[in-house]
């Protein structure tokens, strides 16, 4: 239901590239506090959404309103104060090689100059040890396994105490119980800092265990927004053949 009071509202939203429609009138409310899983197909467009809410894609049609502001009239300091309410875990973790651990989780911290570079030097750690990885500052990204550059990345995430947690696909490329580990800990880290968190994700079992309603976009628009019950005991068809994983059923693949 439309909900002009929402923290997080995504209303009417198009996007195409060229010929190709990615998002045909999408619009999502989005609470304080909740936590949001988006789910889909490889190329249905969840990325991009996410990539709408920090305004790195501007809507063809639509707008998104964050804190009841419509972002896409945000300059200069107004569009920088409102990216730093907004952590984001990149799919890759997007870390830098040239730099240490530390580093690479204090670099926005020190870009702000809003903080000391004693007071910088105590904020990564007291994140990297919320990520359970005191003992790796002083190490290059390229000596952690994928695991643990997703928890950097995290830590990085989080090291400005954001009010939103964005994550592209928090547990691609992690074998199974790397990625359960890396559910329990983006439960935990909600929970813990009160964070609202939008998450887009293939993985039914992340999705199912970090979500407390799971939005599935399909052609272009919402196909179901629902709790994590509901989506187990639906009866469309389309949500249906996804969360089983299966190839017979109305979806076809790309």
């Amino acid at each position: 239901m439309a909900d002009a009071n929402s923290f997080i509202r995504i209303e009417n939203l198009h996007k195409a590239f060229g010929d190709q429609v990615v998002l045909d009138g999408v619009t999502i409310d989005i609470q304080k506090g909740e936590s949001i899983v988006i789910i889909g197909q490889s190329g249905c467009g969840k990325s991009v959404l996410l990539k709408h809410l920090i305004r790195l894609l501007e809507p063809d049609r639509g707008r998104v309103l964050f804190d009841g502001r419509d972002i896409a009239g945000l300059r200069g300091r107004e569009l920088i104060e409102m990216r730093s309410r907004i952590g984001m875990l990149f799919q890759s973790a997007a870390l830098f090689d040239s730099l240490t651990v530390a580093e690479n989780v204090g670099l926005g911290l020190k870009e702000s100059r809003r903080y000391p570079d004693a007071e910088v030097e105590k904020i990564v750690m007291e994140k990297l040890g919320m990520v359970g990885l005191t003992e790796a500052a002083d190490k290059n990204p390229d000596a952690l396994s994928g695991g643990m550059r997703k928890r950097v990345g995290l830590a990085r995430a989080i090291a400005d105490n954001p009010e939103v947690l964005l994550y592209d696909e928090p547990t691609t490329g992690l074998d199974p119980i790397t990625a359960d580990l890396t559910n329990d800990m983006i439960v935990e880290l909600n929970q813990k800092l009160n964070v609202t968190s939008v998450a887009v994700t293939h993985d039914m079992t992340s999705a199912f265990k970090i979500a407390s309603r799971i939005i599935m976009l399909y052609q272009g628009r919402v196909e179901i927004d629902a709790t994590p019950q509901q989506i187990r005991e639906t009866t469309n068809a389309v949500v249906k053949q996804f969360i089983e994983g299966s190839a017979v059923g109305p979806v076809q693949v790309r």
